[in-house]
């Protein structure tokens, strides 16, 4: 039975990475997986497969826990990095399921809790048919079954209903919702459905083929269910930020380095996926338009069986003139049968009776907008005109086409299909139709080839526009350039080949290493590398924390066998920046929980890295964040310099102290952290990927406490002015290891 749940857990965690990461990383993962699988029939009882990344190699590997092993210590970093904590900080959610339970469980009976995650709903469901009012009007004893696939979270449930005096009130499994069986594991079909297995585009965590099986094999006729409905509905917007994130070639027609990532005929050759992408809206209203009110979109009975498969064609009346970039969607939840507890991921500006819901009060990370970006350049629209909006949703998914009476907007499919085309981020199609970042690298790449005739190149990274800015700068028959492409590898062979002619480069010049993560000297025919270089940028990195980047400096030193005694290194180092900043809606989704909605979820504040109450020493995790869209914040302090990493050494560990003051009075929640690439060895070509730039993530390091500050001079009583930094930087690891001390004059 335990090597069993252990295949359930594998599974899952499969599941959960391969849908949680980066194309690139996937089908890595999903290969250790099958490895691991294989492995499990003669792995030992009570153990856990747990996925672990190396940062500073990409390489990743499926290792054994042991299922007795305290879940605080191995799973934290994982469990630390997801929604649960952010989560159940959302006191709106909280409440309204309660309120929803409450209200539906009006006696004695079987409820079914699927995804349980900390038991939260299971308890709500156990107190209700426990209370006095239910038990004095209709007798009788009821039951809850709560299952949770992933053993880690599976422990940590089993440990919060204990704290809450529960574990005999609810039977708890470890599997999967299509794995319970009736007679087997429940004594009896359910008659009430509590569960939230919803994610930002409401299908994504696979809602629809869980009410599927549940009605089919775990439901009584006609369920009551918690929660009853829920509502997508959509709006038509004009942004031109969200058009940099998907419209490469359009941006790239304001270039003027030459280099054609996108070129005639080859316009999607780079481009995001086909998918709705997650975002916080909000953060964008005062740079978006509007351009129709919002229109409903599908709707899902919970309490009824879904179809796998739906179509729908809305006609829209444009509200304003405008070009159409995007559909921004959101859903809205109606917990109970009567239409009198909603909870809404609407974007801030909506506040209509057609929702059913206001906007959101408070921000929250687990749960976004979803933002379908029209393809190309976007829809011209004009007031009062017709536009007609297809939306087609699968088991997983929600997809739209827009079309006018004007010839129907689609990308070629051919593209999608052949070899050369390369998916990448929206932030990453962003970067890379930034002209003032071209610019930059451009300057910086003629620098660093500046009196080299014939030179060996090495891009170490997974930077196409870099392959193509060298290969078109060395135009010498003798130059050679060596792209690494270490997540791209044979799809980035094969979009170089597609786009070298536009970009008047030969083949024979460039070649990509496929499979070597160390070249030596039989790799570049006995030649030495005049040049290295980098963005950095490594393909299924980009969720990471900013040092993580910092594989370039792994990369160089495992290159060095190789490289000329005056070989270039771009860039030439890396500098760790800093900011002090008020954070308190950040903060607020990541403080200790306590009592929700009257239980104890105490026990897992230490392993979720909650900012609060933890014990002396312990503190949260380094998390990676777009600062912008983190709701309410404030920089309190001048930017400044944690440590330098010198690339033209060999990676090692590395330290920084400094003290700074505050410039604004405030609450500090915490530090930025960020780095800025150095280009060039004369320090004047600097790429700064901090919070000025929507185009990466910084990393963020919260406080365990909010501290009151201000600057020096004008600090009041119980208000610090200065804080002292000390960190490290572990090369073996890739941590960083950030410490703050605060005073006052």
């Amino acid at each position: 039975m335990t090597s069993l749940l252990s295949t359930f857990t594998l599974q899952y965690l499969t599941r959960l990475t391969l849908t949680t990461t980066p194309p690139a990383f996937r089908h890595r993962t999903a290969s250790k997986a099958h490895d691991a699988l294989r492995a499990m029939s003669s792995a030992p009882p009570h153990r856990l497969f747990q996925l672990r990344l190396d940062p500073l190699t990409g390489n990743s590997e499926w290792v054994v826990l042991e299922e007795d092993e305290d879940p605080q210590n191995p799973t934290k970093a994982l469990l630390s990095s997801t929604s649960y904590l952010d989560m159940l900080n959302d006191s709106r959610r909280n409440t309204a399921f309660h309120e929803a339970i409450k209200k539906t469980l009006t006696r004695p009976c079987h409820v079914l809790d699927i995804g349980a995650g900390t038991g939260l709903l299971s308890m709500m469901a156990a107190k209700a048919m426990d209370s006095t009012h239910t038990m004095e009007n209709n007798g009788g004893e009821g039951m809850v079954s709560a299952c949770e696939s992933y053993l880690p979270m599976f422990k940590l449930m089993r440990k919060i209903i204990r704290a809450n005096c529960m574990e005999r009130k609810i039977r708890v499994f470890c599997k999967r919702s299509d794995e319970l069986k009736v007679s087997l594991d429940l004594p009896s079909r359910a008659d009430i459905l509590v569960s939230e297995i919803l994610d930002s585009e409401l299908l994504g965590e696979g809602l629809i083929p869980t009410l599927q099986h549940a009605h089919d094999e775990l439901l009584v006729a006609n369920p009551q269910t918690v929660p009853y409905r829920a509502t997508i509905y959509g709006q038509l917007v004009e942004c031109t930020y969200l058009r940099k994130l998907h419209d490469l070639h359009g941006s790239e027609a304001h270039a003027s380095d030459c280099v054609l990532l996108t070129p005639s005929g080859l316009e999607t050759a780079i481009c995001v996926k086909v998918q709705q992408h997650a975002m916080h809206c909000d953060a964008l209203s005062a740079e978006t338009k509007l351009l129709s009110e919002p229109f409903k979109i599908f709707e899902f009975d919970f309490w009824k069986r879904p179809d796998s498969r739906g179509e729908t064609e809305l006609q829209v009346k444009a509200t304003s003139d405008g070009i159409v970039h995007a559909v921004v969607s959101w859903w809205v939840l109606q917990l109970d049968c009567d239409g009198a507890i909603f909870y809404s991921t609407a974007p801030k500006w909506i506040s209509s009776p057609l929702t059913e819901a206001p906007g959101l009060v408070d921000w929250c990370d687990h749960w976004k907008q979803c933002v379908w970006f029209i393809p190309g350049m976007g829809m011209p629209l004009s007031r009062d005109e017709q536009v007609s909006l297809e939306a087609l949703h699968s088991e997983t998914s929600v997809s739209y086409n827009l079309r006018t009476a004007n010839p129907r907007l689609e990308v070629d499919p051919r593209l999608y299909n052949s070899g050369h085309h390369l998916i990448l981020l929206p932030e990453r199609i962003a970067i890379y139709g930034d002209r003032e970042w071209r610019i930059a690298m451009l300057k910086a790449a003629r620098s660093a080839l500046e009196g080299k005739s014939s030179p060996l190149c090495i891009i170490a990274d997974d930077s196409v526009f870099l392959t193509i800015l060298i290969a078109r700068l060395t135009s010498s028959t003798s130059s050679h350039v060596i792209s690494m492409f270490p997540g791209l590898r044979e799809k980035g062979h094969l979009y170089l080949q597609a786009v070298a002619d536009a970009n008047g480069f030969s083949m024979d010049r460039v070649e990509v290493i496929r499979r070597k993560t160390c070249l030596t000297l039989d790799d570049t025919n006995q030649r030495k590398v005049d040049l290295l270089v980098g963005e950095p940028f490594y393909h299924g990195n980009e969720g990471m924390l900013p040092w993580q980047n910092l594989r370039f400096w792994k990369e160089r030193t495992k290159l060095d066998s190789v490289l000329s005694e005056d070989a270039l290194i771009m860039p030439c180092k890396g500098i760790l920046k800093a900011c002090a900043m008020s954070l308190p809606d950040l903060w607020k989704s990541r403080k200790c929980l306590s009592g929700i909605e009257g239980f104890d979820h105490s026990v897992v504040n230490e392993t979720f890295g909650a900012c609060g109450d933890l014990p002396e020493l312990k503190e949260g995790p380094c998390l990676p964040y777009f600062i912008w869209q983190c709701g309410e914040s404030k920089e309190l302090s001048e930017v400044f310099t944690v440590m330098e990493f010198n690339f033209q050494e060999h990676i090692r560990t590395c330290y920084g102290k400094t003290k700074i003051g505050f410039t604004k009075p405030g609450v500090c929640h915490g530090f930025a952290l960020w780095i800025d690439w150095v280009m060039d060895a004369k320090n004047s070509i600097v790429v700064s990927t901090g919070p000025d730039s929507r185009y990466w993530k910084q990393g963020v390091k919260l406080l365990s406490k909010p501290v009151p500050v201000g600057p020096l001079g004008s600090c009041d009583l119980g208000e610090s002015c200065l804080v002292d930094i000390n960190a490290s930087f572990d090369s073996s690891a890739g941590e960083l290891i950030i410490d703050s001390t605060f005073s006052s004059l």
